[in-house]
C-alpha cells in the first residue's frame, strides 16, 4: 500500500536558506583557496569542503524532518555519517581541482560533476538512511533528473562565480557572489526534492515494522534534529570564520594589489627602461621606457633573450657573468651602476647606464636592470672633450691636449731610454695673407696645411695646433737624422701652391727642432727650446730648420731683457730723437731733417735701432714708438719755427705696421692739429713694404696727401723696386739707399744705377736725395748726375735737437754751411 506524505512549510524553507548560505560561504572560501599556497591551502580547502559537504547534509535532513509521512521513521546512524563523509570528501575533490584549474572551463566542468556527485550520492545515502516500515521506489526518469539538476546547476554556479570574480567590480561584488550562490542554492535544493518526488513509499506490513522499531543502530527525530543543530553550528562557525579571515585577507589582497597596482604604473611610466629576465636571460618585463630606448614593443620582446639588446661582442661576457653569478652568488657588477652599450632594433648600438639588481623567489633568480639612455650625454661630453682639447678650426689636438701627450711621452722615453722630437712651426708671412685677403682665407690655408702635415704623422706621433700659425709635432722614437728628413719634406710640402677659390696662394714654414733627452726633459722646456730654434730659422732667412742649441738660449734671454726693457723705456721716456741734416746740394742749405730714433739704456748705454726695432715690430710696441716718434718730431720742427728760424722739413720714418693701422690718418690729423705744425713740412718716409699693397696703400696715401704732407719713399733700388710704385704713388721725394752711394766712384754699374735712378725722378718731377754721402768726391758724382739733396757723415751725423738748432743759427748768419763743390 503507497503512503501518504506532506511538507512542513517553514522547514522546506530554512532547508533551501540553509543550502545557499552553505553555497555562499563554500564559495567565498573557494577564491581564497585559489590565491594561496602552503598550508594556507589545505585550511581553507578543508574549510570550503566542511561549509560545503555540511551545507547540503543539513539542507537534506532538515527538508527530510519538513516530509512527513504517515509511519515513524527513524535514521540508521552509519548510514547518516556516510552521507556527511560522501559530501565533504566530494566537495573537498571538486574544489581542489577548480582551485588548480584557475578559470579553465574543463577544470570547472570537473569540479561540477564532483559536487553534483557529492550532492547525490549524499542525497540518495540520506535517503538509504531512512529506517521505516515501507520501501523506497524511485521513478527512474525524475532519478536520473536530479542528478542532472544538480550538475546543471553546479556547473553554472561555479561558472558565474568565476566569470563574475575575474570581472570583479567592487560595486557589485557581494551581490554577484550571492547570485552565484542561489544558483548553488538551486542546485542542491533541485536535486534534493527532484530526488524526493521520484520516491513512493510502499507498506511492508506490522512484522517489518516491529522489526525496524527495535533496531539499536537507528536514530530517531529528535537525535537527528540535535545532529543538524551541532552540524548547522560547525556550519555557522566555519561560516563566520570564514568571513573574518575573509575581510582580513580581503583588506591584505587590496593593499597589496594597491601597491602592486602602483608599483605597475611606477615601473610602467618609469622615465628609465626596466627590464626583468630570470636567470635563463629570459626577457619577462619590459615598460614603456624600455620601448622608447630600444624600440621594442611588449609583446615583441616579451620571452626573448637579453642577446637582442646587447651588442655582439658583449654576448659572451653577458652570458658568462649570468652564469657565475647563478652558479657562485657573485657578480662584480651587481647594486653598482655601470656604462656599456646596448643593442637598438634598427641596429644602432648606443651608450647606457645599467644598475643591475637580483631578486630570489622558490629558489628562482631574477634579474632587475634599471637602463639610462646615456647617448646624448656621451655626445655632450665628446663635445665639451673637443672643445677643452680640440682647436675648434682645424680639429687637431690644442696646447692643453699637446702638454698632456708629450708629458706622457717623455715618461715613455724615459723608461725605453729612446729619443724623442719636437717640432715647431710657423708660418711665414702668414698674416700678411690675414690682413691682405681676410681671415676667411686665412682660416682655410691653416686648415690646409694641417692637412698637408698629416701625411707625414703616424699613430704614435701627434700634430697639434700651438695657436694662430703655430703648430707642433711630437715625434716620440724619432733621432736627429729623421727630424730633418721630416722638417725637410714638411718644407718642401708647404711651398707648393694652396688654392682657394680664385686665389693661388704661396707660403713657406720656419721648424726650431728640440730632441729629448739633451735639449730638455720636460714638456715645457722641450717646447720653448723648440720655439727658440724656431726663431733662429726666422733669423736665417725663414724657410728653413733649425735644431736648438745652447747658445740660442743666451740670445733669446738677451732678445727677451731687450723686449722688456723696451717696454719700461716707453713708460720711463728713455727714448730719444736725433735729427740729421738733410742738404740742398747747388746750395749748401739744409732743407730738412731726418728724425731718427735713439733708446738710451740706464745700463747698456745706447742701443741701436738695429736691435730694438725689429723686436718692436714683432711685439707691436712700434705703434705706441711710432706714434711718440711723429708727435715728438713735430713738436720740435714747431719749436725751432716758434724760435726764429726759417721752416724746415721734418722727415719721418713710418713702418710697415703702423701704416696698417685703420687709425693711422686720424693719428697723424690729431698730431698735426696738436702741434700747430705745417702740414707742407712734415715728410713721412715709406718702405717698398707698404707699397706693395696698392690697393690699401693707395687711398691711404691720397688721404695723406690731400692734408698737405710730403711722401716720401725710402731705400729705392733696394727689395722689390718696382717702378709701377713711381706711377702709381703720390710721391714728392725718392730716397736713394746708402749701399749705392757708398760705391758710387769705385763701381760702374753702381755710378749708372745711382745716375738712372737721378734722371728718372728728375723726369718724374720727384726731389731726389741720397743717403749715407761721406766724401767729397761722392758729393760732386752726385751734383754732375744732377741730384736734389744729401745727408751724411760728410756734413753731419745724426746730432740731438740743440745741436740742429746751432746748425740753423749758422745758416742764418752764413746762408750756407755745406761744402759747395765746383763741377
Amino acid at each position: 500500500m503507497e503512503l501518504t506524505s506532506y511538507y512542513n512549510i517553514t522547514l522546506v524553507f530554512i532547508s533551501i536558506l540553509i543550502a545557499v548560505i552553505a553555497s555562499y560561504a563554500s564559495l567565498n572560501i573557494v577564491s581564497r583557496l585559489r590565491r594561496s599556497s602552503g598550508m594556507v591551502r589545505y585550511i581553507w580547502l578543508t574549510a570550503g569542503a566542511f561549509s560545503l559537504g555540511f551545507g547540503i547534509w543539513s539542507m537534506h535532513f532538515i527538508a527530510m524532518l519538513a516530509h512527513h509521512l504517515s509511519i515513524p521513521v527513524m535514521y540508521d546512524t552509519f548510514l547518516v555519517v556516510l552521507s556527511i563523509v560522501l559530501a565533504v570528501v566530494a566537495c573537498a575533490i571538486a574544489f581542489a581541482i577548480v582551485s588548480v584549474g584557475l578559470n579553465r572551463g574543463l577544470f570547472i566542468f570537473i569540479g561540477a560533476a564532483f559536487i553534483s556527485a557529492g550532492i547525490a550520492l549524499m542525497h540518495y545515502v540520506g535517503m538509504a538512511a531512512m529506517v521505516m516500515d515501507a520501501a523506497i521506489i524511485y521513478d527512474p526518469l525524475l532519478f536520473v533528473l536530479s542528478i542532472i539538476i544538480a550538475f546543471v546547476a553546479s556547473l553554472a554556479a561555479l561558472y558565474l562565480f568565476f566569470y563574475f570574480e575575474k570581472n570583479a567590480n567592487q560595486k557589485y561584488t557581494h551581490l554577484k557572489k550571492i547570485a552565484s550562490s542561489l544558483v548553488m542554492g538551486a542546485a542542491i535544493s533541485g536535486m534534493h526534492f527532484t530526488g524526493m518526488a521520484a520516491a513512493t513509499y510502499e507498506s511492508m506490513g506490522i512484522e517489518h515494522n516491529h522489526a525496524h522499531a527495535h533496531s539499536s543502530a537507528a536514530i530517531n527525530t529528535t537525535v537527528m534534529g540535535f545532529t543538524i543543530g551541532i552540524g548547522m553550528f560547525l556550519l555557522l562557525t566555519i561560516i563566520l570564520v570564514s568571513t573574518f579571515l575573509d575581510r582580513r585577507f580581503q583588506q591584505k589582497t587590496d593593499q597589496l594589489q594597491f601597491l602592486d597596482n602602483m608599483y605597475q604604473s611606477i615601473i610602467m611610466t618609469a622615465n628609465d627602461a626596466i627590464v626583468l629576465a630570470d636567470s635563463e636571460g629570459t626577457i619577462i618585463a619590459w615598460n614603456n621606457a624600455a620601448e622608447a630606448i630600444f624600440y621594442y614593443k611588449e609583446n615583441e620582446i616579451l620571452g626573448q633573450s637579453l642577446d637582442v639588446i646587447i651588442p655582439v661582442s658583449y654576448r659572451k661576457a653577458h652570458s658568462k657573468g649570468l652564469k657565475d653569478y647563478v652558479d657562485t652568488g657573485k657578480e662584480q657588477i651587481i647594486g653598482k651602476s655601470v656604462e656599456l652599450e646596448a643593442l637598438r632594433k634598427n641596429g644602432e648600438v648606443f651608450a647606457i647606464e645599467l644598475t643591475l639588481s637580483t631578486l630570489t623567489n622558490d629558489e628562482n633568480t631574477y634579474f632587475s636592470g634599471i637602463i639610462r639612455d646615456i647617448s646624448e650625454r656621451k655626445k655632450n661630453e665628446k663635445k665639451i672633450t673637443e672643445l677643452v682639447y680640440r682647436d675648434p678650426l682645424t680639429n687637431l689636438p690644442n696646447r692643453r691636449f699637446l702638454n698632456n701627450y708629450l708629458s706622457l711621452s717623455i715618461e715613455q722615453a724615459a723608461i725605453n731610454h729612446q729619443s724623442l722630437a719636437v717640432l715647431f712651426i710657423d708660418l711665414d708671412r702668414f698674416k700678411y695673407i690675414n690682413d691682405t685677403l681676410g681671415h676667411s682665407v686665412g682660416d682655410q690655408l691653416l686648415v690646409e696645411v694641417s692637412k698637408r702635415m698629416s701625411k707625414y704623422i703616424e699613430k704614435k706621433d701627434m700634430l697639434a695646433r700651438q695657436g694662430g700659425d703655430e703648430y707642433i709635432l711630437i715625434f716620440p722614437q724619432m733621432n736627429h737624422q729623421h727630424a730633418a728628413k721630416i722638417s725637410q719634406q714638411i718644407l718642401d710640402e708647404l711651398l707648393m701652391p694652396f688654392h682657394f677659390e680664385d686665389n693661388e696662394l704661396f707660403i713657406s714654414a720656419s721648424i726650431g727642432i728640440s730632441m729629448y733627452p739633451e735639449d730638455g726633459s720636460e714638456a715645457d722646456l722641450l717646447v720653448k727650446n723648440a720655439d727658440t730654434a724656431m726663431y733662429r730659422a726666422k733669423e736665417n732667412g725663414k724657410n728653413n730648420f733649425q735644431f736648438f742649441t745652447a747658445d740660442m738660449n743666451e740670445l733669446m734671454a738677451k732678445k727677451m731683457r731687450l723686449e722688456i726693457g723696451l717696454r719700461k723705456a716707453v713708460i720711463n721716456n728713455e727714448l730719444e730723437l736725433y735729427y740729421q741734416p738733410q742738404i740742398q746740394v747747388n746750395t749748401g742749405h739744409i732743407m730738412g731733417v731726418e728724425a731718427l730714433i735713439r733708446w738710451n739704456h740706464p745700463k747698456m748705454g745706447i742701443v741701436s735701432p738695429a736691435e730694438f726695432i725689429p723686436l718692436a715690430e714683432e711685439t707691436g710696441l712700434i705703434i705706441q714708438i711710432g706714434t711718440w716718434v711723429i708727435e715728438t718730431a713735430c713738436r720740435q720742427a714747431k719749436e725751432w719755427e716758434i724760435q726764429g728760424y726759417a721752416p724746415v722739413r721734418m722727415s719721418i720714418n713710418i713702418s710697415a705696421r703702423q701704416f696698417q693701422q685703420t687709425s693711422f690718418v686720424d693719428t697723424v690729423m690729431e698730431i698735426i692739429e696738436n702741434t700747430k705744425i705745417d702740414p707742407q713740412y712734415l715728410e713721412l718716409e715709406l718702405t717698398e713694404t707698404i707699397v706693395q699693397d696698392p690697393v690699401y696703400a693707395i687711398p691711404v696715401l691720397n688721404q695723406l696727401k690731400e692734408m698737405g704732407i710730403k711722401l716720401s719713399l725710402d731705400d729705392f733700388g733696394t727689395g722689390y723696386s718696382s717702378l709701377s710704385y713711381l706711377k702709381s704713388f703720390p710721391l714728392d721725394t725718392l730716397k736713394i739707399d746708402r749701399s749705392f752711394i757708398s760705391t758710387v766712384n769705385e763701381s760702374g754699374k753702381d755710378a749708372a744705377i745711382v745716375k738712372t735712378i737721378i734722371n728718372m725722378a728728375n723726369s718724374l718731377d720727384l726731389n731726389v736725395i741720397a743717403e749715407g754721402v761721406e766724401t767729397n768726391e761722392q758729393l760732386l758724382s752726385l751734383k754732375q748726375d744732377g741730384c736734389d739733396e744729401y745727408q751724411g757723415y760728410l756734413f753731419s751725423k745724426p746730432v740731438k735737437a740743440i745741436a740742429v738748432q746751432e746748425l740753423l743759427q749758422k745758416c742764418m748768419e752764413e746762408k750756407s754751411l755745406g761744402p759747395i763743390v765746383e763741377v
